[in-house]
């Protein structure tokens, strides 16, 4: 499938300004989705938190004493109050802390996320903006930006080249929309993502960085 190398350039009140072309050796890859699966499936296990817990009949209060005498009795055997089988007795086999942490090759990152990068490119699915520079934290002043560029309903990764503290605290609450620093980019957020909207600025630094 031939992948259009030239996307369109749009200001801040949506209308078209220019092209600009992508590089073939970011946006011209050929798409590898079993990298792409094996590098999403290390990402999400590495968020895992691993702090799920119980107590087994150890840790829980109670036990010392026999409840009851051996035989005799009637009833069952028991030698503690904090069997599994008793209310408010430990639990079998419960969770325990434990890391999820897997290591990933960084060649095999980077390949990943060029993937990613490649596959978005050839669905048409990368929008370039001239600028994102905001005068304050205005998040009603960014809904009316992707709205211009019909992301209404759409979930939208936006990559820019450094640190852009009002865009990022503006879109901190919106639902669908993503803020990163174009060399810090995964490849988990751009397949995530129904489009990637980057900044010329943006555009320049990933080609920089990621170039192979």
């Amino acid at each position: 499938m031939a992948v259009n190398m030239e996307v369109k350039i749009y200001n801040k009140e949506g209308a078209e300004i220019g092209t600009i072309a992508l590089s073939d050796a970011v946006f011209g890859q050929e798409p590898n989705p079993v990298l792409v699966h094996q590098y999403i499936v290390n990402y999400l296990a590495n968020q895992r938190q691993g702090t799920a817990s119980s107590k087994g009949r150890t840790d829980v209060a109670g036990g010392g004493a026999k409840p009851w005498r051996q035989k005799g009795t009637g009833r069952a055997r028991a030698g503690t109050r904090s069997s599994p089988l008793w209310k408010g007795g430990g639990i079998t086999f419960g969770p325990e802390p434990r890391c999820f942490y897997k290591k990933f090759p960084r060649k095999m990152k980077r390949r990943a996320l060029l993937s990613a990068f490649s596959d978005k490119a050839r669905s048409e699915r990368v929008m370039v903006l001239d600028d994102l520079d905001l005068e304050g934290i205005k998040t009603r002043k960014v809904a009316d930006i992707l709205d211009k560029l019909g992301m209404q309903q759409k979930k939208c990764l936006i990559l820019d080249e450094g640190v852009n503290q009002n865009l990022h605290m503006s879109v901190k609450n919106m639902e669908r929309v993503i803020y990163s620093r174009a060399p810090l980019a995964n490849a988990y957020d751009v397949v995530n993502a129904d489009v990637l909207l980057v900044t010329k600025a943006g555009l320049a630094k990933i080609e920089e960085v990621f170039a192979l």
